[in-house]
């Protein structure tokens, strides 16, 4: 237990009366919010598989893998994603409870050891943590699912020091580490990682990554039917191979070529001319079979050409689903929603900050991936577990009166529709940062008994109501499911 020197401070600028400062002798913390993560996180076994993956060197040790391991990933959940950190956070009476020890015991592991930690993680470690992400997502499915939709994207990552691996990279213009991911469309987990040198194709190994999650899947799923999303970056001649091998179902972007472009001229004139009669925003398709000369066979190609008052837009994704061949706008729509991949790996990368891969040996940088996807994966199944249950809506247009599904909006309605979620349910979809403001950064106080540890929150804290409600979820007799 830290306890500062006994000190006073009056401050004058309410005329009134003196407004007096001065330590308490209590712990005290301002991340009580992490309790039912912890809670949660003992329910799904998370932290616990993490740790198991990972092997200890070490015949004695005063701070268990598995203690580190909850220090640093619901550190990064609480925002503070830097070893430095800990230093000052292993006094923390609720980091302690986190870890598994009482808030009177001795303080949890400094900067110093946690490198250590990091830096110990081997090859075979990498290896196992990445069947580990595999089961967990298995697990997070009550009932076999019929149809996944896996998103491939790659994320610059800067560096700013001498870390192994660190390289220029032309396009970004910057040296950096280049990291990769899949996540999953249906549930939003980090199914698998991938940290790779700067200056590589951002397909890179890719294929690989893909062939063994679907391997993997397989083994359980053996009929479940699974279509795979990329950009441009991953349009390649073996990552359309390996799809068609493992009869996925793909949609890429592809670069648009000279060949492309003169295919697509008529249809973007006519896009230009429709909105020049009619003054409305156009958006018009064409799809027609391409084959490249570093393809084996010819492939279906959709084309999307836009005209407005910004001027025009073509874009083109090369498919092999088969309703792609009959209604090419849904095909290109379906494309376009892996934008919500993106908005997860920025999730990652601004509020998680999993590009903090400041270690100087690649192999714990790779582990700092991990657990920076271990602490996302811990938040977005609480998330959706908690949520609240879609509605169905009426909009005023409809004459019947008859409830619409949410997936079936477009447009405004759309958007009012998630606006008008957001506010009633908060923390089921918020994003990291709503989750610390509503819910983890709250202060208290924790006193140890022989009986009991107990936690006491302020009753005038304006979000008290989210914590209870949180806190009756978690404690109720009903199985939790994410899926």
């Amino acid at each position: 237990m830290n306890i500062q020197n006994a000190w006073q401070t009056d401050f004058d600028f309410w005329g009134a009366k003196p407004i007096r400062v001065e330590p308490s002798r209590a712990q005290l913390t301002s991340d009580a919010g992490l309790l039912p993560l912890r809670q949660f996180d003992e329910q799904i076994g998370l932290t616990q598989q993490f740790a198991q993956a990972l092997n200890d060197p070490r015949s004695y040790c005063d701070h268990t893998f598995l203690e580190m391991a909850r220090s640093r990933i619901y550190g990064i959940l609480a925002d503070y994603e830097d070893q430095n950190d800990h230093d000052t956070l292993r006094f923390d009476p609720v980091f302690k409870l986190i870890s598994n020890r009482s808030p009177d015991d001795d303080p949890l592991a400094s900067q110093p050891t946690l490198s250590r930690f990091e830096n110990a993680i081997t090859i075979a470690s990498l290896k196992r943590l990445r069947d580990v992400f595999i089961d967990q997502f298995i697990a997070s499915f009550a009932t076999p699912p019929k149809h996944l939709t896996f998103d491939l994207d790659a994320v610059d990552d800067p560096a700013h020091g001498d870390q192994q691996l660190v390289l220029f990279h032309g396009y970004f213009d910057q040296y950096q580490y280049f990291p990769s991911f899949i996540t999953c469309a249906d549930n939003d987990q980090t199914v698998m990682v991938s940290l790779r040198p700067g200056a590589v194709h951002a397909a890179l190994g890719a294929d690989d990554d893909l062939e063994y999650l679907v391997c993997r899947l397989r083994q359980v799923w053996p009929s479940v039917h699974i279509h795979v999303r990329g950009d441009a970056g991953y349009g390649v001649p073996w990552m359309y191979a390996v799809c068609e091998r493992l009869s996925l179902d793909y949609t890429f972007g592809i670069a648009a070529n000279n060949v492309l472009k003169k295919r697509s001229e008529t249809l973007l004139e006519q896009a230009v001319a429709n909105f020049e009669t009619r003054g409305q925003p156009q958006r018009l398709f064409e799809a027609f079979w391409y084959q490249a000369r570093s393809w084996p066979a010819p492939r279906w190609v959709i084309v999307k050409a836009e005209a407005n008052a910004q001027g025009t837009n073509r874009r083109f994704i090369v498919t092999n689903r088969p309703g792609a061949r009959i209604m090419p706008e849904p095909a290109y729509d379906d494309y376009v929603a892996r934008g919500e991949c993106e908005n997860r790996n920025k999730e990652l990368k601004c509020e998680l900050k999993i590009d903090r891969t400041s270690d100087h040996r690649f192999m714990a940088n790779y582990f700092r991936l991990y657990l920076h996807a271990a602490a996302n994966n811990l938040l977005v199944r609480l998330r959706r577990a908690f949520a609240s249950p879609p509605v169905q809506l009426a909009p005023p247009s409809r004459v019947d009166n008859e409830p619409v599904p949410p997936d079936a909006l477009d447009g405004r309605a759309r958007r009012c529709y998630f606006n008008r979620r957001r506010q009633a349910d908060p923390l089921g979809e918020g994003l990291p940062c709503t989750w610390r403001s509503l819910l983890i950064k709250v202060a208290a106080e924790v006193s140890v008994s022989s009986r009991r540890i107990l936690v006491r929150l302020s009753a005038s804290w304006p979000y008290l109501d989210w914590y209870r409600r949180l806190a009756a979820f978690l404690t109720s007799s009903q199985p939790i499911s994410s899926g």
